[in-house]
């Protein structure tokens, strides 16, 4: 069914509220705008599968009270990018959520498992991707692509019931429910211009000085780029900003000797130039770093980041946990720094591994090969 009237609309989510989950995916670009621009949003629910035209509607609020009824789940696959999206076309973020790639991930699916994959694994189907690359604004869409963005929640449903129960009888829906929490948040999906900075390529390489000026210049940008609904990229590129932030000119003509700064209008030139000053004048306690990137373990502590790495290597292969979802080797460095602030301290990390790591870090365990395989001692 493609509902592209607001009478259709209100009566498909009428009818959908009988249910206690539905699928949910959207189609949408962004490659012309700053805020993704949603083109079509896929509803399955365990009767019908529908698309939404958001194109040809001009009010969404009945999708927008569904997507926020408490009596109802809404079931994604890998669903950070479509609330994002959600969120900005609906005024809200959907709520509450299950997230079938993550919950895959506590099956035994590597943790990026692709929606192809899940519904191939869980629901025996081998889906097409004839369309994956379709500008999905142009109208009219032709039944193949319609047919095309429906697989996307035609099995999503089945494909929960069956990660559903997989999960209840192995005693991990509370350990998914933990692990997708952070995901209904709004915070989540709420962006810092003041924190745009540490997104710009290679921005690692600039001083913490450089870093104030990245910071003052990315947030105007950000902020430019919002205004006029552009990718921020058309305002300013990353490498041309990275120069700007290493040359801090203080004149327009220093300015504008950096290539790549020819498009910009005289007041979008003044007013980087009055960023860039701010950068400069940032007191020294002020100057902001962009965290720590991968670090590199004292040689004392390879060997031991090693070990630990070997034992959640041993227990995600025992239980099916994603490796990459219970802890990284800069987390298992940071639990012998600081334990006390580790996830593994707490929730299903520490029941699935926080004693035994406990044990191995305090010599009560330890990890030998046997037939071939690591087994713990």
């Amino acid at each position: 069914m493609y509902i592209s009237t607001n009478e259709d609309l209100t009566a498909f989510c009428n009818r959908a509220r009988a249910f206690s989950a539905i699928a949910i995916d959207t189609e949408f670009l962004r490659e012309k705008t700053y805020h993704a621009k949603l083109c079509l949003v896929q509803v399955a629910t365990p009767d019908e599968c529908v698309v939404i035209d958001p194109l040809a509607i001009d009010d969404l609020g009945p999708l927008a009270e569904l997507m926020t009824d408490v009596d109802t789940l809404k079931v994604f696959h890998a669903c950070s990018q479509d609330m994002e999206v959600l969120c900005h076309a609906l005024g809200s973020v959907p709520a509450p959520i299950f997230d079938t790639q993550v919950a895959a991930g506590f099956l035994g699916e590597r943790a990026q498992c692709s929606y192809h994959n899940l519904v191939s694994t869980f629901c025996g189907v081998s889906l097409p991707k004839t369309e994956s690359l379709t500008d999905w604004s142009r109208r009219p869409l032709s039944p193949k692509q319609i047919e095309y963005a429906l697989d996307d929640v035609r099995y999503l449903i089945d494909a929960y019931r069956v990660i559903e129960s997989k999960l209840h009888s192995l005693g991990r829906t509370a350990w998914v429910r933990d692990e997708i929490r952070p995901l209904a948040d709004p915070a989540h999906y709420r962006s810092d211009p003041r924190a745009a900075f540490k997104r710009v390529k290679r921005v690692n390489a600039c001083t913490r000085r450089q870093l104030a000026v990245a910071r003052e210049l990315a947030s105007w940008r950000e902020q430019r780029a919002e205004t006029r609904d552009i990718p921020r990229k058309w305002v300013m590129s990353d490498e041309v900003l990275l120069a700007l932030c290493k040359r801090a000119p203080q004149t327009v003509e220093d300015f504008r000797a950096v290539r790549g700064t020819e498009q910009l209008s005289a007041r979008d030139v003044e007013v980087a130039l009055d960023a860039i000053a701010r950068g400069r004048r940032c007191p020294q306690e002020n100057l902001p770093s962009v965290g720590r990137a991968h670090r590199a373990p004292a040689p004392e502590l390879e060997s031991v980041i090693d070990l630990m790495y070997a034992l959640i290597r041993l227990v995600s292969e025992r239980s099916g946990v994603a490796t990459s979802l219970i802890v990284s080797r800069d987390g298992l460095l940071d639990y012998i720094e600081h334990p006390e602030r580790s996830p593994l301290r707490e929730g299903w990390r520490f029941e699935l591994v926080g004693t035994l790591m406990d044990d191995l870090l305090q010599g009560n365990i330890g990890l030998t090969v046997k037939d071939g395989a690591l087994e713990i001692l």
